[in-house]
């Protein structure tokens, strides 16, 4: 039998009875860290040990091997929290086919919420500082954090909460826990906590904090934002929210960006940027809460797709131009996605000319194309030959397919001429309010109304407008 025993959190009175005889019927007795102060209590009732191996595979090999029938191995607190010891020895005792019994005492963390009174009743988070900075935790939880007995674990520890916690924020630094002789508990602000003392029997106490005072920055910061803004406590509009109510918000943010680039200006650009991302987080968010998906694993995949589909940047694939990284693209995203077509994949809910661009990209990609820009401006003609003679039919649906076929041949023009078809419209159209409302002005200053003017006098004003107007 192996015999997994807790010490409790300091001192004899925290050695429970059961802990105690467990170690006197074990033929070997070893301690898992000589040095903590509740093996004094193995000392005072003459049970005699030895120290395990530091490293802790050889620890458990030592323990789980053992000749003797009955083996104790004895660590600080409770074997399950906070010993890093226990997992090697469960695994290799399961391998091994070893018995195991655990025989508790107390932890750390029932005293240390004593000594500070501070009922955990919403949950309690225990924290090792020796897995920084991978740990995530939620501040507005209580958090006891172990394994802080450097200066340079509590730094990092400090480092890590400030980015949670203003630094006025009240903390707790507890040591020996347990053991009355020499419990003290130093209470603190945040930003003076690298001023205390520690060892490897302190523990720092974090308080919940409310989400009004906590500290929220970079990326990590406006994750918890939106979260919060969902909770059931959080903002009622933000809570009444779908995936389909959000579709029209997500529209706008995507048009108020393309405006922003337009404009030019850096600040406005940085703006709309946010908004746009605020939209990728809410749908993260709520697909989250149904456990679907959340931002980190929308960011993981995206990783991972980005560097599949660039093997030229991460593997041993080459190319010299962007023409042959797109056709790359295309190749290795039919792969992955089982897609039979290049076409396949082009959202229907794009607009019509952006869609009709990329649709002829993905064609000339794979060959559908005329050898140059003058071979589409023929087409151009022969397309405009065809809408005459539909006009001249009267036909409406031929009219409506003519039409097509018109403008998609001058979103070849645009393409061939390495000009965005999308672009180019929505400037044009910026361009011609800019100049018809330069107009409207101008004919109110004359007192003329514009229904009013000869098909000269518009000619006239028209051209004035263009001088004018950039």
């Amino acid at each position: 039998m192996l015999y997994l025993v807790g010490l409790g959190a300091g001192g004899a009175q925290e050695l429970s009875e059961n802990a105690l005889q467990a170690l006197r019927r074990a033929q070997r007795v070893f301690v898992s860290n000589p040095n903590h102060p509740s093996v004094r209590a193995l000392q005072w009732t003459g049970i005699a040990f030895e120290a395990c191996p530091a490293d802790h595979d050889e620890a458990a090999r030592t323990l789980v091997e053992a000749p003797e029938r009955t083996v104790a191995v004895a660590m600080p607190g409770h074997p399950l929290i906070a010993n890093p010891l226990t997992r090697p020895i469960l695994l290799m005792a399961t391998e091994h086919g070893r018995p195991v019994r655990l025989v508790p005492s107390r932890s750390f963390v029932e005293p240390a919420l004593e000594s500070v009174l501070l009922p955990a009743t919403e949950g309690l988070q225990v924290l090792d500082a020796r897995c920084l900075p991978h740990l995530r935790h939620d501040p507005t939880i209580p958090s006891l954090w172990f394994g802080i007995e450097t200066p340079e674990r509590l730094q990092a520890v400090q480092q890590q909460l400030l980015r949670f916690y203003p630094p006025e924020f009240e903390v707790f630094l507890i040591h020996a826990p347990g053991d009355e002789s020499l419990t003290e508990t130093r209470r603190t602000a945040l930003s003076r906590l690298t001023r205390m003392p520690s060892d490897v029997v302190t523990y720092l106490l974090t308080p919940p904090c409310s989400r009004r005072e906590q500290v929220y920055e970079g990326f990590e910061g406006l994750v918890r934002v939106v979260a919060a803004l969902r909770a059931p406590d959080g903002c009622p509009w933000d809570r009444e929210q779908t995936h389909e109510s959000l579709k029209p918000h997500l529209l706008e943010e995507t048009y108020e960006t393309l405006e922003a680039i337009d404009s030019g200006d850096p600040a406005e650009l940085r703006e709309e940027l946010g908004d746009l991302l605020l939209q990728v987080l809410m749908h993260s968010q709520m697909a989250s809460e149904t456990g679907a998906f959340d931002i980190e694993s929308v960011v993981q995949y995206l990783t991972e797709k980005l560097i599949s589909r660039h093997p030229h940047v991460f593997g041993d694939a080459h190319a010299e131009t962007a023409e042959q990284v797109l056709k790359n693209w295309d190749k290795t995203k039919r792969a992955q996605k089982g897609r039979d077509s290049v076409l396949e994949g082009v959202p229907r809910a794009m607009p019509a000319l952006a869609r009709a661009q990329e649709i002829s990209k993905r064609a000339a990609r794979v060959g559908f194309e005329w050898d140059s820009i003058h071979g589409v401006l023929e087409k151009l003609r022969e397309e405009e030959t065809e809408l005459r003679q539909a006009i001249e039919s009267g036909d409406t649906a031929r009219i409506e397919s003519e039409v097509g076929d018109l403008l998609f041949t001058v979103v070849n023009i645009a393409r061939h001429a390495k000009v965005d078809a999308e672009d180019a419209l929505r400037t044009m159209v910026d361009r011609f309010t800019r100049r018809f409302q330069w107009m409207e002005v101008e004919a109110a200053r004359q007192n003329r109304p514009l229904e009013s003017l000869s098909a000269e006098e518009w000619e006239a004003l028209w051209q004035r407008a263009k001088q004018q107007t950039p």
